[in-house]
């Protein structure tokens, strides 16, 4: 059976507030959270960028339901020390919390003042920081030298039962590459025909029977108007799409970009409607999807309203 989750954006939130507001979801009947991985949010109005694994231990620890991650590894973040994080988180919460590793976007991790690749380059680095985390994470003492380095790195404290590494797909091409060694996929959610494309080429690449995670964004409030207006003040940064989301670095050229975005643009990423039963009907055909867990992310600021309606109409 589908479990319907809650997402928690650090983008929109403080990490206290974020906190609090994993502790609601659960509390109205979400099975599980997952969160996002930032260091800057996609627009200047959003505000915020908490850290995600500092914060992943006090929400964890405040909650019961299992836990999600989606991180780039290779770039902010050297492999063995994500593995390291997922390990302690694992080793402290067994059984509640699973990583999805992507590609990544110059917003966070161009920071560094590495090259930032193409998606061919980015997608090679990815399978090499996922073969030294899966490594890592069963105990293994690993030296890699090509795109990332590790010389006898090992983990010393593990979990019985090591996290699952999900692989993050926006696209079906990416999908399927991922299928034959990602232990799962995460992928977004939208126009449930879109959706099957992206899982189908998973399942034929070699993901048959693995966990299908998805991503679902909204924008909900008591009226048509509001959430309108919600999605284009939080969300039209990002509804820009193809490579420009990965590629540009800073905030305020994405509120630049977002002006471009009007009524009929937002809805490619962001389902907006004020009637419970549009999303429900949504949930229900990712369900149909196969689909283990569908996170809903509204991106209203609205949230202790949406865990409300919620709790009433989407997870009961």
């Amino acid at each position: 059976m589908t479990r319907i989750g809650y997402h928690c954006s650090h983008e929109q939130y403080a990490p206290r507030a974020l906190r609090d507001l994993a502790r609601l979801a659960e509390e109205a009947g979400f099975a599980a959270i997952k969160c996002s991985d930032h260091i800057q949010p996609w627009s200047e109005r959003q505000g915020h960028s908490g850290h995600a694994w500092v914060w992943l231990g006090a929400a964890m620890q405040a909650t019961t339901v299992p836990f999600g991650n989606i991180a780039a590894p290779g770039y902010r973040y050297h492999p063995a020390v994500m593995a390291q994080a997922a390990a302690t988180l694992g080793q402290m919460f067994p059984g509640r919390f699973w990583l999805a590793l992507g590609t990544g976007e110059a917003l966070n991790e161009a920071m560094t003042g590495q090259p930032w690749p193409d998606k061919p380059e980015r997608n090679a680095r990815l399978k090499e920081c996922f073969d030294v985390m899966h490594a890592l994470l069963r105990g293994e003492t690993v030296t890699h030298r090509g795109r990332v380095t590790a010389v006898e790195a090992r983990l010393w404290s593990l979990p019985d039962t090591p996290p699952p590494l999900f692989g993050a797909a926006a696209t079906a091409e990416t999908a399927r590459f991922l299928g034959g060694w990602a232990e799962g996929l995460l992928t977004l959610g939208g126009d449930p025909a879109n959706v099957a494309k992206v899982i189908d080429a998973f399942r034929e690449g070699g993901g048959a029977g693995k966990p299908v995670h998805i991503q679902h964004t909204i924008s909900w409030a008591a009226t048509h108007d509001e959430a309108m207006a919600s999605a284009l003040d939080q969300w039209a940064p990002v509804a820009i799409g193809g490579e420009i989301n990965w590629d540009i670095r800073r905030p305020s050229d994405f509120d630049l970009l977002g002006q471009f975005v009007d009524k009929d643009q937002i809805g490619r990423s962001v389902s907006v409607s004020a009637d419970p039963g549009k999303h429900r009907a949504d949930l229900q055909a990712f369900a149909e999807l196969g689909a283990d867990v569908v996170f809903v992310h509204n991106v209203g600021r609205n949230q202790e309203e949406f865990i409300d309606m919620a709790a009433r109409e989407l997870v009961g």
